[in-house]
Formats: C-alpha cells, structure tokens, sequence
C-alpha cells in the first residue's frame, strides 16, 4: 500500500492545481469571504526538493526566533534524498500511536483509569568495557541501573524541527520540539549498545566546558517521572508507545536558542537510544512539567512561547521564547490546569462550518476536554462532536460538485479533485472554525481544512475518537499559518492569524 501511495504521489508530480479556499468566519450568504490560492503540490509530504522555495522567516538578532520546518519536508536538514520518506498512511499510522497514548495518559492522569508506570523497565546495562574510570559514561559503571521508564507521546509522526545550539562552545542540532513532552534530551557520545542513525554529529559532552551531570541526591533528579541511579549521577528513561526508547544521564549545559542562551539547562544525555526519530539528534520538551524548557527557563521568558507551522512544506515557520512572542491580534483563550502536567488543556465549546454553529451539545466538550498539541498531525473530536462537522462539509462540498473519494487511513471523509484545475482552475471549499471560551476562535487556514493525499484523494484533516469521553486533541494541520501562543503565567493559549 505504501508503494501504491508513492506511485500515486509520483504520477502527481507535475500537476498543478490551483485551490481556491474560502477561510471566512462567516456564512457564504452573510456578505463578502476572504481568499487565498494554494497548489496542491505544495500540501504534499514529498514534494520536489529542487522545487521547493523555502522561504526563510526573518532573524532578529537579540531574540529567540528560531526557524520551523517539517521533519519530512524538502526544507528539513533531516529529508531523505533517496525517496525513502514514510508514506502518508505511515504518518496516519503513528498520529494514531501518538493519539492512542495521549488518551492513555490524560485517562490515568484524571483518574479515569488507574495510572501505570511505564510498559516494562529499562535497564541500563554497561557496555563495551571502558579505559576510561569516570562515571561520565553509563558504559564505566560496574552495575546495571534498572528502572520504569516514563513513557513518552510517539514522535514518528507529522513533526516540526527546530535548531539549537547545545554545550561550550555551541554545536548545532536539529530537534524535534513537542508540546505533549516534557524532558528534553539529544543522543551522547559514548553510545552505550547502540544509537540511532542521525544526520549530524552525536553530541559528546567530553567537550563542552559548561556540561556536568546532575547528583542522583539533587532535587532535579527527582523533577523527572521515574529515575534511576549510576555511579551517583541522575539517570533518566523514556519509553515511546512505538518501542522507541532513549536512556542516559540527567545534565546540565548551556542551550542556545537563536541568538539567546539558557545556562544550566537540564536535559537528558541519551547513551542509548533505538527508535523512529527520522534522524533528528533528539527532541525539545514544551510542555507544562517541571522539566520542560519553558518551565526550566520561567526567570528568563517568563512561560511565554510561541510557534507558526508553515502552510506547505517547502515553508518555513518559527519557535519564539519571551515577551516578544505574543502578537497583538492573538485571540485569547483560558488554559484549564487542573487536568495534571504536560498538555495544554482548553476549553472548546463548538465547531462552525460556512458560519454556522454547529447543533452540539455543549457538554460533549465538556465531557472529553481538549488539548492543543504540536506532535499530533490531525484533529481528533468526540464522535458527537465530529458526526455534525462531517455532515455540514460532506453538504457543503456536495453542493459545490465534488466527488466522494474512498476512505484513507484514519480519514474518512475524502473527495477527487482529478480535472476540476481543468475545468475551473479552482475549488471553494466551506471554511471551518473551532471556537473555545472567551470567544477565542481558530478559522482553520485553507491549507488546514484538507489532507491531501494526492489530487484524486484529498480528505477531510480531522478525525473521530473512539469515545466521547476521549480527549479533543487540536492538531498541528488545523495551526498551520497561526501564532500559536502558550502563557504559562497568565495561564492562556492563544491564536494569531496570519503568522507565517
């Protein structure tokens, strides 16, 4: 099936189809909508590197405004050259992983299930016997440290990367950078067993100046979900939904983001690493615990944090720390903190197509919740929520003319859009908003509204839970072009049109 979807992909290279999309707020009837005119091409994974634009967003020296691509877009240091991309069913595949534990996690975490540690320990073995009589390295330990590793939201999905600079002086990496995980770790020399394959250099930490592990006897170590103990020094574990799994040494070294630095930043050194990270160096934890980069660095930018998602792959966003985040024109809404750590939690209170509200019930999501995240691809809504939304744009695409495709993975609203560029040149589809308290909305950006597989099989970009009382989770198709804003002191998330 994946060679199919790549033959599928392969015989649309070449074809240009101009989308006409209509991402007004209100109804067709209501008065006038605003435009935009988007290629087709441009929304597939695997698009022509050479091709590819890739727009820059401006640096400003004396800022954090770090550059956003997607881990798989010809944009990324990490894009595979030789065509070996996952295919889109692959990416359906682990959104669902990653949806699956999220919904695991908020489920124990609200007491709707009893909490469970981890699938099964990690344990720390020594590895090649080493010269070297420092306990800088989990292979020079006499004793294996066992411990339950926390786990983590599968990363193997529809990703963004960013750039950091990490130790003294600064190497650079690419990393994936995730909302609904908290520790922050990239892969170590010496690699104990094994790592994954990167594109850059593994960091070893023999050679920055500022890097140092943390005491197994430091409040640090005990921030972490579970921990263990080698030679004295903090040991961490995670363990993904997918089998991947990072190990190391909890440390400290100086993070540079952009033209800024975060001294003393405490992240995971990760000596043994296996999984599906598309060969970033590792990941940026954003999320609400303690040991996430926002929360770590709360003195310096106060909880603020903003990123764009670019339309189209071959565009690039941005990743903004501090008080210079925030744009003016954001639509604010409450973050909701009293459904434990990590996600950001809001509330959503109804879903609007061509204008109009949709006939839910309030407590549908009332009932479930909803978390904004950066890692799932595409939205997930409670059944009772999504039935309506599927019906008014199956209507509202009915009347503009266009073919039902077959169902696509998880999607399952999906239309052909073979010979309309002939034809018209364009298509009009019904816009879509989601809107939260306070009156916040998020006019899903044309380039959020579908998934386009390829020009025969473009499908709606969200999906139903298995369960109304299974979390909403607003995935990152449905940010694309908007600021979206965390503030972790005024307790908000906001939505900035128009960003990227």
């Amino acid at each position: 099936m994946a060679a199919a979807t790549a033959a599928a992909v392969s015989c649309c290279h070449g074809c240009w189809l101009l989308l006409l999309l209509t991402t007004a707020a209100c109804a067709l009837g209501a008065g006038g909508s605003s435009l935009e005119l988007l290629d087709v091409e441009s929304l597939l994974l695997h698009a022509d590197a050479a091709a590819a634009s890739c727009h820059t967003q401006e640096r400003k020296p004396g800022t954090t405004r770090m550059p956003v691509v997607h881990q798989h877009g010809p944009c990324s240091p990490l894009a595979d050259k030789r065509g070996k991309a996952p295919s889109h069913r692959e990416i359906l595949a682990a959104d669902q992983r990653r949806v699956e534990y999220i919904h695991r996690r908020v489920s124990q975490t609200t007491g709707r299930a009893r909490r469970k540690r981890g699938a099964a320990p990690v344990e720390l073995r020594p590895g090649a016997p080493s010269s070297s009589t420092s306990p800088s390295s989990l292979s020079s330990s006499s004793k294996s440290a066992n411990l339950p590793a926390s786990s983590g939201a599968a990363v193997d999905t529809g990703n963004y990367v960013v750039p950091i600079g990490l130790g003294t002086p600064a190497e650079r990496f690419t990393v994936i950078f995730d909302t609904g995980s908290d520790t922050a770790w990239v892969q170590c020399e010496p690699c104990v067993v094994y790592c994954y394959q990167q594109k850059e250099p593994i960091f070893d930490p023999a050679k920055s100046s500022t890097y140092a592990n943390i005491s197994c006897s430091s409040s640090y170590c005990s921030d972490l979900e579970t921990s263990g103990c080698t030679g004295g020094h903090c040991v961490y574990g995670v363990e993904y939904g997918d089998g991947s799994i990072t190990v190391g040494f909890f440390a400290q070294d100086t993070l540079t983001l952009a033209y800024d630095t975060v001294p003393g930043f405490r992240f995971g050194c990760g000596e043994r690493n296996r999984g599906l990270f598309g060969e970033a160096a590792g990941l940026l934890g954003l999320g609400r615990g303690s040991t996430s980069l926002p929360v770590q660095a709360y003195g310096k930018y106060g909880g603020v944090f903003a990123y764009c998602l670019p339309a189209t792959s071959s565009g690039t966003g941005f990743l903004d720390f501090g008080r210079g985040a925030p744009a003016a024109n954001a639509r604010l809404t409450p973050m909701l903190t009293d459904n434990g750590p990590t996600f950001y939690f809001v509330g959503m209170t109804g879903i609007k197509v061509e204008g109009r509200l949709l006939a839910i019930p309030g407590s549908v999501f009332s009932t479930a919740g909803a978390i904004v995240d950066s890692g799932t691809v595409i939205t997930r809504l409670p059944p009772s929520a999504y039935e309506p939304l599927r019906s008014a744009f199956a209507k509202g695409m009915a009347a503009r003319g266009y073919k039902k495709a077959p169902a696509y993975s998880i999607l399952d609203t999906c239309y052909d859009l073979t010979g309309h560029h002939q034809r018209q040149g364009k298509i009009a589809l019904p816009p879509v908003s989601l809107v939260f308290q306070g009156g916040a909305s998020l006019d899903v950006d044309a380039s959020g509204i579908l998934y386009v597989v390829d020009v025969s099989q473009a499908c709606l970009a969200f999906a139903a839970n298995d369960d109304d009382t299974d979390v909403a989770i607003i995935g990152n198709t449905q940010q694309k072009t908007y600021s979206v804003l965390y503030d972790l002191g005024k307790k908000v998330v906001g939505f900035a049109p128009g960003a990227c």
